[in-house]
């Protein structure tokens, strides 16, 4: 273990099972590192093991399925620098094990369905970011996965999404509203009647009354910029590719909206984009390209998926850095 923190810096990511959460906290180890940062499960809080769910009628996404006391006095307890025995959920047998120790580090991440259901928890959270996938993609992704990988019946897929559904649109999406950073997966504008949900629009909704938060712009902020970056410097084939920079209302809130439709044919070229940037929280020109080209393999690198999920990595540093300073100039002002 590394030493013992000064200040634990809490990062809440939220959204459904399948949307790219797991992608993106590899993202973030790259860069914070495996030994700074700690990733808790909020599926480890499930107070009804499958079996017990199964009987009652309860899915995992209802709040009564979980134990979010416990939950809220851990996460306090580790942000405040205090060790504790997490339970476990066993993902293979459905039921709970024995409970692990678990040390505060300078990251704690916690994921799942619920890091900003309970408003105890909420206020705990530094840095928060909600995957939000579109049904029509949703579907177009676990039809791959599930019939492709596991060997499923496209209606069986198609049923098992219908019977979340009530459940999600209850207690998973209304978290959208609080988080810092909404990633939403569209189907693209640029192909009519496009069944394949290969080509994807991606939103990166940021919000603008955020304390210490300054969200990213393209070319001018404040304006509205409509932006076809194709041609010679940026290599792209059909549909070609469309940004968009803007201001929105959501939840009541202003936002800046940053979107990417279509899809990166060479990712060296994503330097072009990146240079027409700012306030991306980048250390040296091209850190987002050079993260992006890191892991080509990532789901989603060759469109608006792996920009965002890099950028809001990003922005999820700078968070980091500007509380631990902070905490630091506090101890020297004390001593």
């Amino acid at each position: 273990m590394t030493n013992k923190p000064e200040r634990v810096v809490l990062i809440g990511v939220a959204g459904d099972s399948g949307c790219g959460k797991s992608t993106f906290l590899r993202r973030l180890i790259d860069l914070f590192g495996e030994e700074l940062m700690t990733v808790i499960c909020l599926d480890d809080y499930h107070c009804l093991d499958r079996k017990q769910r199964k009987e009652t009628g309860i899915t995992a996404l209802d709040p009564r399925a979980n134990n979010f006391d416990l939950m809220y006095e851990q996460i306090k307890a580790l942000k405040e620098g205090k060790a504790i025995d997490k339970p476990i959920y066993n993902h293979e047998t459905g039921l709970l094990d024995p409970a692990e120790r678990i040390e505060p580090n300078h990251i704690l991440v916690i994921e799942g369905l619920h890091p900003l259901y309970d408003e105890r928890v909420r206020s705990l959270i530094d840095f928060s970011v909600y995957f939000d996938i579109s049904d029509e993609v949703k579907i177009a992704w676990k039809i791959q996965r599930d019939m492709a990988e596991r060997g499923h019946r496209y209606e069986d897929v198609l049923a098992q999404i219908n019977s979340r559904k009530p459940d999600f649109e209850k207690f998973i999406e209304p978290q959208r509203e609080f988080a810092d950073i909404v990633l939403q997966v569209l189907p693209t504008n640029l192909i009519k009647e496009d069944k394949e949900r290969k080509v994807l629009r991606v939103r990166m909704l940021q919000r603008e009354d955020k304390q210490g938060f300054e969200p990213s712009y393209l070319f001018d902020e404040g304006s509205s910029i409509q932006w076809t970056p194709c041609g010679r410097k940026l290599t792209c084939s059909y549909p070609g590719m469309q940004l968009y920079y803007g201001s929105d209302v959501y939840y009541g809130r202003y936002v800046s909206v940053l979107e990417v439709d279509g899809q990166f044919d060479n990712l060296e070229e994503v330097i072009y984009i990146e240079t027409h940037l700012s306030k991306t929280s980048t250390k040296y020109e091209g850190e987002m390209t050079h993260l992006l080209l890191q892991h080509r393999e990532y789901p989603g690198s060759n469109n608006g998926t792996g920009l965002f999920q890099v950028l809001t990595g990003l922005k999820m540093r700078a968070a980091y850095e500007r509380l631990t300073a902070k905490e630091a100039k506090l101890a020297t002002a004390q001593v």
